[in-house]
């Protein structure tokens, strides 16, 4: 949508909610917000608040949390058994869910204050029952810009089964190479293409689009928890090579996990206890389950004494695990 308002275009490219990080959004969506008048209303406000306290949550009380643990290991990988190794990874994968979908909460929270909604980003992603669906609620914006203006425009899967394998591979190289020019992230693009191309042959690729997790009973529901389990491992292994500091010791951590089996109990390193951060997890993945079908609402209960309760228990984690000696900078500002 061109607009030959100089001002409107000047707070299109500078709307500072979302430039570092996004959601990154098209002009299509934020230029006829910026272009009409806009009210202040308590209702927009109010949303705003929680998403903003809810994204701080998973800056601060997960990603931030897990952070010193994720750096101990993988910068000691070759001290750790198996276990731990596969534990780093699994932690990396929740810090990094908590510090991107955290900043895209804050964004979107912040926009709101302003008048102005910006696109989803997140949507769950790691209940997601194939990589497919995984995909469709994983950096969205990023995802479905690569979708509009390489995939569909190389011919997407509406062409020759061959070439439609090649462009999947074509996107998700280049989406690993904007990441960075590291063969780690080149790789990790790769890796997700060859996930990503049984799902496309056997035609499931278009599977759960309209569906969330949980709708399910009996045998169902437990293939369902298989799924999600299965592609979440999947892409936490895909995670090494994102996180390592180069392709040699990211294979060498993938080749302990799945060739030197071996457990020991891990201890954080600064000396808190473990078992508290299982807790936190276990809390945090039920809390987003039951918010699962609605990713602009995570406060959604009708009860004042309980939203009152949630908000408590959420500043009650930011203030226990907040810790002013872990470098508190977004993963992603640097890509």
């Amino acid at each position: 949508m061109p607009t030959k308002d100089f001002v409107s275009f000047a707070t299109f490219v500078s709307f500072f909610p979302q430039l570092v990080a996004g959601p990154i959004e098209r002009a299509s969506n934020l230029l006829p917000q910026i272009l009409d008048k806009r009210k202040f209303t308590q209702n927009q406000a109010t949303q705003g608040v929680k998403l903003i306290l809810w994204g701080l949550f998973k800056k601060v009380a997960i990603a931030d949390a897990l952070a010193p643990m994720v750096d101990d290991i993988f910068s000691n990988a070759a001290s750790y058994p198996s276990s731990t190794l596969l534990l780093g990874a699994v932690f990396f994968g929740f810090q990094i869910y908590g510090d991107f979908s955290g900043y895209s909460d804050i964004a979107i929270g912040t926009a709101k204050l302003f008048g102005i909604e910006l696109m989803s980003n997140f949507k769950f992603p790691y209940f997601s029952r194939n990589i497919a669906e995984f995909w469709r609620r994983w950096h969205i914006s990023l995802s479905t810009w690569f979708r509009d203006y390489l995939y569909i425009p190389l011919g997407g899967s509406r062409t020759k089964r061959s070439l439609a394998i090649r462009n999947i591979f074509v996107i998700f190289l280049v989406s690993g190479f904007w990441h960075g020019a590291n063969w780690t992230f080149i790789v990790w693009g790769g890796l997700h293409a060859l996930l990503f191309v049984p799902v496309f042959l056997t035609k499931n690729n278009r599977n759960y689009v309209n569906t969330t997790i949980g709708e399910k009973r009996g045998l169902s529901a437990l293939k369902e928890i298989a799924q999600v389990i299965t592609t979440f491992l999947a892409v936490s292994i895909t995670w090494v090579f994102f996180r390592a500091e180069s392709l040699s010791s990211a294979l060498d951590y993938v080749k302990v996990i799945f060739l030197e089996l071996s457990f020991e109990s891990y201890s954080h390193p600064l000396g808190y206890r473990m078992i508290d951060y299982f807790i936190l997890l276990l809390i945090f993945i039920g809390f987003e389950y039951g918010i699962r079908k609605d990713e602009r609402n995570p406060f959604p209960f009708k009860s004042k004494l309980i939203r009152f309760c949630a908000y408590t228990l959420v500043v009650f984690a930011l203030l226990l695990f907040f810790d002013s000696g872990i470098d508190r900078s977004f993963i992603y500002f640097q890509f």
